[in-house]
């Protein structure tokens, strides 16, 4: 089938136990809104007790091989990992055949090399290259950075620009795989340079060994005006969740996701190897406790506007593995609010004019900035994360006027966090090496970047 296509759902729940596959471009989900007089998606049953999901065996094998299992004594609990605790969801975007992400040596593939990169500089939108094969105007392609020179690698040093923190052992086990990925539309070549629609997130030099690759997507894809419901359920451990995960957003570009209520999932929407997409207006509410709310991993250039999480979460907005700028924008979070940078060599991606309500600790402090993931992976991200105009609703403990502690971060490289601000007086911990200005001054003339 050829041409655009819209799926209307009618007005009224519909009742759903299998995943639900999206594999072809121009095409929209669409409800009749979020509403009494909406579409209601409900999902009984979680992830776990539909078919095991093909693409999903690497992950699974992962994850016996490398023993991963959730472990906490006090707790009295040591349980396997679940599949569905970072993956999946019932609505899935998706290419047949082709992964997602890479978990074992033995499944990976060759790529398919359209050029060869020799250099480039940060910022700019030209790149010089070699062996150019099939590359053409108007090509969605990858670059690819690599790591090919072990734990002192230059590109290493260009990510973390020196900084005094602990690398993880990921940045250099892996050679063939990319430590930095940019999805680009190519907007001319000639000779030996080849010039990009958006710009380079760091230099490039010849030691990264950076390539062109072809990259497999769907194009203009949308899902709107839903509401997405899971039953009430009791929270069994972290990385165990169920599957009771609402949207998995895989291999898409210049798509979206807006108006859409989610309530009860473990994860609301999760994302991986998208770019240029937005996620806009979309609430996570219920009294389940979740792993993510609307989280970002392996994307590059997406945009989350307007998220507002109701609902308690482990991470409720979250840069996660191999993120390149990317932007939560006016998004408010209710209920323990954390701003998580999951390591993983993200980097560039910023929270803007963000919302957060919280309880400081009785020593006034409150760890609002976190990392999650393990060691071989930190640290929590690379050079010039950005916070701009994050407005701190204090919920208790206003008649004390000595300053709330912000902190949590003490590992993330030069950060910066400018206007900060609320209803008290604020002071900040984070490290190494932050620039930190205008705290507890609400930037009134630029809000928003």
């Amino acid at each position: 089938m050829v041409g655009n296509v819209i799926l209307q759902l009618p007005v009224g729940r519909i009742i759903l136990s299998e995943i639900i596959y999206i594999e072809r471009s121009n095409f929209v989900l669409r409800g009749a809104g979020t509403g009494k007089l909406g579409s209601e998606i409900y999902f009984p049953r979680p992830l776990m007790y539909a078919k095991d999901p093909k693409s999903l065996q690497e992950l699974r094998e992962y994850l016996i091989q490398f023993d991963k299992r959730q472990r906490e004594k006090e707790n009295n609990i040591d349980l396997p990992f679940s599949q569905y605790a970072w993956s999946g969801g019932f609505i899935w975007t998706r290419i047949p055949g082709v992964r997602v992400k890479s978990y074992l040596q033995k499944y990976e593939k060759p790529y398919n090399v359209l050029a060869n990169v020799l250099e480039g500089k940060k910022g700019a939108f030209t790149l010089k290259v070699k062996n150019v094969k099939g590359l053409k105007k108007g090509d969605v392609v990858v670059l690819q950075l690599f790591n090919k020179d072990g734990e002192t690698a230059e590109i290493i040093k260009e990510m973390y620009k020196g900084a005094d923190v602990k690398i993880g052992a990921h940045h250099w086990n892996f050679p063939d795989l990319p430590l930095v990925n940019q999805q680009v539309v190519v907007t001319s070549v000639k000779n030996n340079i080849v010039t990009i629609k958006s710009p380079l997130t760091i230099d490039i030099k010849p030691t990264y060994k950076a390539q062109i690759t072809e990259w497999k997507h769907l194009e203009e894809v949308g899902i709107e005006h839903l509401k997405l419901t899971f039953p009430e359920s009791p929270r069994v451990a972290h990385h165990v969740e169920p599957g009771n995960n609402g949207i998995f957003l895989t291999r898409i570009f210049n798509s979206w996701v807006k108006d859409v209520v989610i309530e009860n999932a473990d994860s609301g929407i999760l994302t991986e190897e998208i770019a240029n997409v937005t996620i806009k207006n979309i609430t996570t509410q219920g009294t389940n406790f979740a792993h993510y709310t609307v989280a970002m991993a392996g994307v590059h250039n997406v945009l989350a506007e307007n998220i507002k999480v109701y609902n308690e979460a482990e991470h409720p907005l979250s840069f996660n593995t191999f993120s390149t700028k990317n932007v939560y924008l006016n998004c408010e979070v209710f209920v323990k609010p954390v701003l998580d940078q999951h390591s993983g060599a993200n980097q560039q991606n910023l929270f803007d004019n963000i919302t957060v309500h919280l309880t400081p600790n009785e020593d006034r402090s409150y760890p609002l900035f976190t990392c999650g993931s393990p060691g071989y992976w930190k640290p929590p991200h690379a050079s010039y994360s950005a916070f701009w105009n994050i407005n701190v609703n204090l919920l208790s403990g206003l008649e004390n006027r000595a300053p709330v502690l912000l902190n949590g971060m003490k590992d993330g490289p030069f950060a910066r966090l400018i206007g900060v601000h609320g209803n008290h007086t604020f002071k900040i911990e984070y490290g190494p090496s932050p620039y930190i200005e205008m705290t507890n001054t609400k930037l009134k003339d630029i809000p928003s970047l």
